[in-house]
């Protein structure tokens, strides 16, 4: 059976069509438009316009669990909340939307609109994709509930392998390039401090790639470029390496004194340190100790909960 109805989205009007199995009409005249309505509202906000409206978006009733067909995505998670009833993050946020509707409409922004050239790079696809869930998180239902998901969805990274395998010979990376993949790009986010300018490198990639095939290197070179600092180093290690970087630091005498360990040479993610009622603090760590004055209440913006929490690191008071 067949249902139909215009979004008004951000290019205009928009063709949806609904397609589902007879006996599943009755919840799916409800149930598939307010997810769909959710994600398109909360993507396009992030990503901009869909990228398809000359095609419009479908949802179609399928007996597998769900795949990101250009413009006519399937639909298999049985109506039911997370990914086929599981939580992926482990925290609650996980069961408040439909895992399947979410996740592999996103890939129309990151798998169909920019597509890459080589299998390897696939990370694009996945890594993006993911984080489109925290951004849906986020948008819904608030920057606290993102961050946990984000953090949530942490334990299913396993650094078993690369992300990016060797090129040329259709070799698929680790899959890691879901969670791993999302929470690079969450640390990239929270180091810059400035979520009209993370949007603003979001909205921009797909309108710059639209429509087109891409390598990783386009990818890394304009989020670089548009962020104003060069994440080469940040790159290479969480996609090209399974180490997880150490940040390590003591506090002495009202100062800080940090660098980053067990990395690559080079690996230089900023930090913007953040808590309610403090002044944020901004470092860019390297492998030499640095040292920062703190002002009045920094002292509370070291713990290993709370950088651990927003970073993918591993965080270590030495003294």
């Amino acid at each position: 059976m067949n249902f139909k109805e215009k979004y008004a989205g951000e290019k205009g009007a928009l063709d949806v069509n609904y397609w589902v199995l007879d006996y599943n009409y009755p919840k799916a005249k409800t149930y598939m438009p307010d997810q769909v309505h959710k994600m398109m509202k909360s993507l396009e906000h992030w990503f901009g316009p869909y990228p398809f409206y000359e095609d419009g978006y479908q949802l179609i009733d399928a007996s597998h669990t769900g795949m990101e067909h250009q413009s006519a995505v399937s639909y298999g998670n049985g109506y039911k909340f997370g990914y086929r009833g599981r939580d992926m993050s482990g925290d609650g946020w996980g069961l408040k939307w439909d895992f399947i509707i979410i996740h592999e409409s996103g890939h129309e922004w990151f798998g169909n609109n920019i597509t890459t050239n080589d299998l390897a790079d696939m990370w694009v696809h996945e890594g993006f994709t993911n984080y489109s869930e925290t951004l849906f998180v986020d948008y819904i239902f608030g920057n606290k509930a993102g961050n946990e998901y984000n953090f949530g969805i942490r334990k299913g990274i396993r650094n078993d392998s690369p992300i990016i395998p060797p090129y040329g010979v259709n070799a698929q990376g680790s899959g890691d390039m879901y969670p791993k993949g999302g929470n690079m790009l969450h640390a990239i986010r929270h180091s810059l401090n400035n979520d009209e300018l993370f949007r603003s490198i979001l909205r921009g990639l797909n309108q710059t790639f639209y429509h087109k095939t891409v390598t990783t290197a386009q990818i890394e070179n304009y989020v670089s470029k548009k962020a104003g600092y060069n994440f080469s180093k940040v790159f290479d290690q969480y996609l090209r390496t399974v180490q997880v970087p150490t940040f390590e630091y003591y506090l002495k005498d009202g100062k800080a004194f940090y660098r980053y360990s067990s990395c690559i040479k080079g690996f230089n993610l900023p930090l913007s340190l953040k808590k309610e009622g403090v002044k944020t603090l901004k470092i860019i760590p390297s492998q030499n100790w640095q040292q920062v004055t703190l002002a009045k209440g920094q002292d509370a913006l070291f713990t290993k909960s709370g950088i651990e929490f927003m970073y993918y690191l591993q965080v270590k008071n030495i003294k």
